[in-house]
C-alpha cells in the first residue's frame, strides 16, 4: 500500500520515494502484496529494487533477490553523496542517509557465493522434466524411475544416482513394464543425453546432493533482515534451469512458511528478475 509520508501516520516511516512534493511509503503489513517493476532500459527498475530491499531490511524483513547483471551488491557498502543525488535532494527536499546492509551472497555454480544444493529426488520428476525438456513418454519413463528409487529405498542424490536408476529401469524394462508401464529403451537413452546435456551448462552442480535448506534464508543480523543475493549473471544463460530453480525455491518456501494472513510486516520478502521464464509455459 502507498501513503503518503507527510502525513502523522506512524506506520509510515519506511519504503520512501518522493514524487513532487509528497514522500510516498508503503505500510509494513501491507508488504505481503504481490509487486511489479517494469519500465524500460535506464529507467530505475534495479534502484527500485534496491530501495525496497534496502527498506525492508530495516524493517527486520529478511530479502531474497536474483542479481541477473551483477548491479545489486552494492547494497552489502555504504554509499556516498555524488553530484546527482545533491541535485535529486534539493530538488524533492528530502536527506539521504547512507549505510551498509547485512548481505550473504548465493551461486548455484559456487562461483560468486555460497553453494546452492538440491537432491535429485527433491527437485521431482516434474520439474527435472521441465529442466530436460522431455516429451510425455520420456517423462514417463523418468517418472517410473523415480517410482522404483523409492520403491526399493534407493534415493537418488546426484546426476550419477539417477543415470544409474535409469540404467537398472532400462534392463528391467520387461518386468517392470507390467506394472508401472512400458519403458523404452529409446526413451532411456534420451534422458541420458539430455542429463549429459544438463551437465555440460552445469546442472551437476546444483544438483549434486546436501538439500540446501530454504529457512537459512530467513535471518537478521543486528535488527536488519538479510538481504540474500543470488549471483545469476552465469545462471540466467540457461533460462530452464533458472526457471526452475526458482521453481523449486519458491515451492520449498510455500512448503515451509505456513500461511498467516497480514502480520505486522512480511516474514520475508522474495523479489526475481526475468519473471517471464517462469510462465512460458
Amino acid at each position: 500500500m502507498l501513503i503518503n509520508l507527510n502525513t502523522n501516520d506512524a506506520e509510515a516511516n519506511l519504503l520512501y520515494a518522493a514524487f513532487s512534493d509528497r514522500l510516498i511509503g508503503i505500510v509494513p503489513k501491507m508488504g505481503n502484496r504481490h509487486g511489479l517493476i517494469a519500465g524500460a532500459t535506464g529507467t530505475g527498475k534495479t534502484v527500485s529494487l534496491q530501495v525496497l530491499a534496502e527498506g525492508f531490511s530495516q524493517m527486520g524483513v529478511p530479502v531474497f533477490m536474483a542479481d541477473m547483471k551483477g548491479d545489486l551488491s552494492g547494497v552489502a557498502k555504504e554509499g556516498k553523496l555524488n553530484k546527482f543525488m545533491e541535485k535529486r535532494q534539493a530538488e524533492f527536499g528530502i536527506e539521504y542517509g547512507f549505510q551498509a546492509f547485512p548481505v550473504e551472497f548465493f551461486d548455484v555454480f559456487r562461483e560468486q557465493g555460497n553453494p546452492i544444493r538440491v537432491t535429485v529426488n527433491d527437485l521431482g520428476s516434474q520439474l527435472l522434466s521441465r529442466i530436460l525438456e522431455l516429451n510425455d513418454t520420456q517423462e514417463g519413463v523418468l517418472t517410473i524411475a523415480f517410482r522404483v528409487s523409492r520403491e526399493q529405498n534407493k534415493p537418488m542424490e546426484t546426476l550419477d544416482d539417477l543415470r544409474k536408476m535409469l540404467t537398472y529401469v532400462s534392463d528391467n524394462a520387461q518386468e517392470l513394464s507390467a506394472t508401472l508401464g512400458a519403458v523404452s529403451t529409446a526413451s532411456v537413452g534420451a534422458i541420458q543425453r539430455a542429463l549429459l546435456r544438463l551437465e555440460e551448462e552445469g546442472g551437476d552442480q546444483f544438483l549434486c546432493g546436501k538439500s540446501f535448506n530454504v529457512m537459512d534464508f530467513i535471518r537478521t543480523k543486528d535488527g536488519k533482515g538479510v538481504i540474500n543475493i543470488l549471483a545469476a549473471d552465469k545462471l540466467g544463460n540457461s533460462p530452464l534451469l533458472y526457471s526452475t530453480f526458482l521453481f523449486w525455491l519458491l515451492t520449498a518456501l510455500y512448503d515451509n512458511l505456513p500461511e498467516v494472513g497480514d502480520a505486522d510486516k512480511p516474514k520475508f520478502v522474495f523479489f526475481f528478475d526475468e519473471a517471464h521464464l517462469l510462465f512460458n509455459d
